[in-house]
Formats: C-alpha cells, sequence, structure tokens
C-alpha cells in the first residue's frame, strides 16, 4: 500500500483535506497533475465560516494581515455581513494562489506527501482498497491505498473513473474572468447591466485589475485551452465600448453557468470533495470557500477511519452532511444567475428582492446563506439550539487561564467543554481520552454557551451533543468517536 488515502488534487480543497488528514494521524499521498501551481487566483477572498475554520487551526497569521470587508450580495443585491455578529468578516484580498501556498506549507509541515506532475489515468475499487493508476515524470505506475478522495475539480477524472452519476442543466453562456496589468479603465460595481449582458471590474492590487464579462449571446464552446486575449478584447468593447487591448492578461479563465451535483459523495471507497463533486455559476465566491469546508467535514472522519477508531459507517455521514449544503449553494448560485445574469425582464425581481433585504430577518438569512454560517448539521439528540451547529468563538477561563473554543479545536481532536464542573460527565468521557480532551472551563455569562452544562464538540467544530440531548454523553461519543479503547491488562 502506499498510502491509506490518496488524494487527487492539489488545490484548496486536496490541500486542506491531506493537512486535516495529517491533523488526524493518518498517511497521506496526494498526487497532483500540475508539476507546479498555477499561480491563477480563480478563487478570491476568504467568507466568514473559512476564516473561522482556518482560525480554529491557527492559520489565519499565516496570510499576514488581510483587509476585512463587511460588505457582500446576492445577485447584486448589496449585503452588509456585519448583521451576523461573530468574530470575523470576509475577506477579499487573499487571492486563491496565497490560499494555496499556505495550505501546502502546512500540509507539508504535518507531513503529506505531495506528488506533483502525477496524473491519475485510471482507477478501480473492491472490497479490500482502490488501485490508481498513475502518469508521472517517469512513466506510468499503480499506487494503492483503502480509500481514494477525488479533489481534482469540476472536470473530475476520479468522478468519472468511479462511476459517479452527475446531474443537473448546462450552460447557455460563456463568460470571462481576467486579471489585467495597465487596464486604465473604470471600475464596474457588481452585476452592472450593459447592453446585451453584465461586466463587472475592480482592482485586486498590486496593480492588477479584474473584469468578469458576461455576454449573453456567447454560447458555450468545447475548449481545451484559455481563450485567447483577442477574444476577451473583443466581448469587453461589445458591451462596453472600452478598449483593453492596451493591458497584459495575467491569467483569463472561461466559465459558464451549468449547474451539476453528484447524486451521492461516497461510492464504496472512493469520495468526491469540492468542484468534483458539484459545479454552478461562481457567484459571490461561494465555491472555493464550500470546497474547504466540505474537505474539514471529510477529514477528522476519514482519518478516524483509516486508523481503525471508528468504523467505516462513519464515512456515510460526509454524504449526509454535505449533500444537502451542496443543494443550496446549487439552488442559491442558479438564483443569482437568473437576477444579474438575465436581461430587463428581471428587473421587477430584482427590485422586490432590493426591497425585501431591508428587512433584517430577510438581510440576515440571505447573508446567512452565501457566508456558509446558515449550516447545521442534522446530528440527532433534540432541538437544542447548539446541536449540529458549528461552536461560536467563546472566550473561557479554565485551571490553567485563559483559552477559547477556537483554541480548544487547534489539534483537531474531540472536545467535551464541562462548563458545571460536571465530575461524573469527565468520567464518562474517560475512555475516549485518545481521541477526546476534556475541559473544565467557564465561559462568559453572556455568551453562547450560557445556560448550557457541557457540550461536545467534533473535531470540526460542530456540536454533537449537549446534556439535554436524548442521548447519553457516551452514546453520543461512540456515535462520532468508535468504540472506546480497551483496557490493556
Amino acid at each position: 500500500m502506499d498510502a491509506p488515502v490518496i488524494v487527487v488534487g492539489a488545490g484548496p480543497a486536496g490541500l486542506m483535506l491531506a493537512a486535516e488528514l495529517r491533523l488526524g494521524g493518518a498517511e497521506v499521498l496526494v498526487l497532483e497533475s500540475l508539476a507546479e501551481r498555477s499561480g491563477e487566483s480563480r478563487g478570491l477572498g476568504l467568507f466568514i465560516r473559512t476564516m473561522e475554520v482556518f482560525d480554529q487551526r491557527g492559520l489565519m497569521p499565516r496570510f499576514g494581515n488581510p483587509e476585512s470587508s463587511a460588505l457582500g450580495h446576492f445577485g447584486g443585491v448589496p449585503l452588509d455581513f456585519s448583521v451576523l455578529g461573530g468574530t470575523h468578516l470576509a475577506n477579499r484580498t487573499v487571492p486563491q494562489s496565497q490560499t494555496e501556498q499556505v495550505l501546502e506549507e502546512w500540509a507539508v509541515a504535518l507531513g503529506a506527501e505531495i506528488r506533483r506532475g502525477h496524473e491519475v489515468i485510471g482507477l478501480s475499487q473492491d472490497d479490500d482498497g482502490v488501485e490508481v493508476e498513475v502518469s508521472g515524470p517517469d512513466g506510468v505506475y499503480k499506487a494503492h491505498s483503502d480509500y481514494v478522495v477525488g479533489c481534482d475539480g469540476g472536470r473530475s477524472g476520479v468522478r468519472k473513473a468511479a462511476g459517479f452519476e452527475f446531474v443537473g442543466t448546462d450552460g447557455t453562456m460563456e463568460m470571462f474572468q481576467v486579471d489585467l496589468r495597465g487596464a486604465d479603465i473604470r471600475p464596474r460595481e457588481i452585476g452592472e447591466k450593459v447592453p446585451g449582458g453584465m461586466v463587472m471590474g475592480g482592482p485586486l492590487g498590486d496593480g492588477v485589475f479584474r473584469i468578469t464579462i458576461c455576454e449573453r449571446d456567447n454560447p458555450p464552446k468545447k475548449r481545451t485551452e484559455p481563450p485567447a486575449f483577442a477574444e476577451v478584447v473583443a466581448a469587453w468593447q461589445r458591451l462596453t465600448g472600452e478598449d483593453i487591448s492596451h493591458a497584459t492578461p495575467v491569467w483569463i479563465g472561461a466559465f459558464t453557468e451549468a449547474t451539476r451535483q453528484v447524486t451521492e459523495y461516497r461510492r464504496g471507497r472512493v469520495m468526491l470533495v469540492g468542484d468534483s463533486a458539484h459545479i454552478h455559476l461562481p457567484a459571490g465566491g461561494q465555491g472555493m470557500n464550500t470546497s474547504i469546508q466540505d474537505a474539514v467535514n471529510l477529514g477528522w472522519k476519514l482519518a478516524s477511519v483509516a486508523r481503525g477508531s471508528t468504523p467505516d459507517s462513519l464515512l456515510d455521514t460526509y454524504h449526509g452532511e454535505r449533500h444537502p449544503v451542496g443543494q443550496r449553494l446549487l439552488m442559491n448560485t442558479r438564483a443569482q444567475g437568473l437576477i444579474f445574469l438575465r436581461g430587463e425582464e428581471m428587473a421587477p425581481l430584482r427590485q422586490v428582492l432590493t426591497e425585501l433585504v431591508g428587512y433584517r430577518d430577510v438581510h440576515e438569512h440571505l447573508a446567512r446563506m452565501v457566508s456558509g454560517l446558515g449550516i447545521r448539521y442534522d446530528v440527532g439528540g433534540g432541538d437544542h439550539p447548539l446541536l449540529g451547529d458549528r461552536m461560536p468563538h467563546q472566550e473561557l477561563i479554565s485551571g490553567d487561564g485563559k483559552t477559547s473554543t477556537t483554541e480548544l479545536l487547534r489539534p483537531a481532536r474531540g472536545v467535551l467543554l464541562d462548563c458545571a464542573d460536571d465530575a461524573g460527565l469527565r468520567r464518562a468521557a474517560r475512555p475516549w481520552a485518545d481521541r477526546v480532551d476534556v475541559v473544565t472551563a467557564t465561559p462568559h455569562a453572556s455568551g453562547p454557551i450560557a445556560g448550557t452544562a457541557a457540550v461536545l464538540i467534533r473535531p470540526d467544530g460542530h456540536v454533537a451533543w449537549t446534556p439535554e440531548s436524548h442521548d447519553d454523553l457516551p452514546v453520543a461519543i461512540e456515535r462520532w468517536f468508535g468504540p472506546a479503547a480497551r483496557r490493556s491488562g
């Protein structure tokens, strides 16, 4: 066996997954077809939920001091993320290239092996494991593992080789996203309507200007290479009347509003993460952020199964929890596409939505939807407001001094937070001491867990149990962390 887990693809999702697997104690091999990082920044910025996830792993200092913003949108209708409260706002200044660099350095430091220039060209699985055929710099070879995870993008070879069903709708128009130097053109607001389509544009810093071109009468094309800059120049000229031929392209991307999702995120020993599992219009920058969050949900579970701590059935919860998230992602990006890609026939709908966003409940609902903060998993056990939700940041006073729920999650282990100094709970959790840290601490009286005697937090930060749950603590711990360790002798 080459590794218990093989991850195919070294984009943000694959690198995040590799690091989470290593934190969970599983060996991982990452196979990436590109010989080096592309340096392209298709995904731009980090949404609130992703910043929370990075913070809980101690990664935010690696990004320097990125500029945060409360501004967002839904189909071009402005949103203010500050209505949600919380520790973080969205970030619009971190390019995908920086995110990939940070995650790769982190994953490698944790012990992940990354092979660049190694393309997976075939895959087969049976009850004993998965075999992948790989084309590398020295020729074709085979690699073996217990599990394979496809993080290889919208055209995923893993998805095709493993026979996943990828259902949805085809795109009707081809759009361009381009980073330029020396453009010397004015910024364009999100979703700015022009005759024949929609354009956007704004500075990214360091002399780079990003434009997005959505031309309704531009049908999709089958491409193996990025569009020529001349195509971009002509399309921008048609829609805006401006000449950008004097600019220098940094990179050029083409996309459509095609919307598809696999019917299952797991087939036997093969799983899909990120764009391999779902493609959609890149509305509001949700794609990369959702992909990273897919990886965080799967990583600790797959590591636990690969170590032999939990049964293989735990992996079924990955589909159960993330497939509905993907469905809502596709729903909201399709809705946004109708609002800002279509013509004046959508003007009344945009006007109604603009009025509705003036109501705080509507504003919060849409802000939570596009920021990732509206995700709550069905973990069973009752209807306590924290169950299934992600544990908010909470300052704590413990016997060792000050800490926080965010800091407690840095090692990516389970946490039983005992807020009532309950010796019985601590005793009940003791058989899982190799997987669950028990911390007795006092939260702030007005914080999000005020009045809650205890919470069991999964390594991904989601609450799996409170004393008000139907299940007792040992049942809940075993469900998520496997059978108790056997005592020697």
